[in-house]
């Protein structure tokens, strides 16, 4: 597999999780013996919702709630077979989720 480049795209919601993940990842894949390039920290994207606290009266009287999604992003160069299947037998914490690309 020489010359080409693995990328690794992590989402969560909480960004501890996503970090501890991620340094999982890198540990995993510099065991193998591949070149990491980051992790680079992507725009964290932000869902707003309103809604209105009264079922019938008072729709000034509002509530906000909002949802962060953190996102990682890590380029394996100079991949081996060893660390394709490391990367495919890894295991994260519920609420991540990893996308490998080749």
């Amino acid at each position: 597999m020489a010359g080409q480049k693995v990328r690794v795209k992590i989402k969560g919601f909480d960004y501890k999780l996503v970090d501890q993940s991620m340094s999982q990842i890198v540990e995993v894949v510099e065991r193998t013996g591949a070149i990491v390039v980051g992790p680079v920290p992507l725009p964290t994207t932000i869902e707003k919702f309103c809604v209105i606290r009264a079922s019938n009266i008072d729709k000034d009287s509002r509530e906000q709630f909002e949802i962060r999604t953190h996102k990682r992003l890590i380029d394996i160069l100079q991949p081996t077979n060893k660390t394709i299947d490391a990367l495919t037998q890894i295991n994260v914490a519920s609420g991540v989720e990893i996308d490998i690309k080749l």
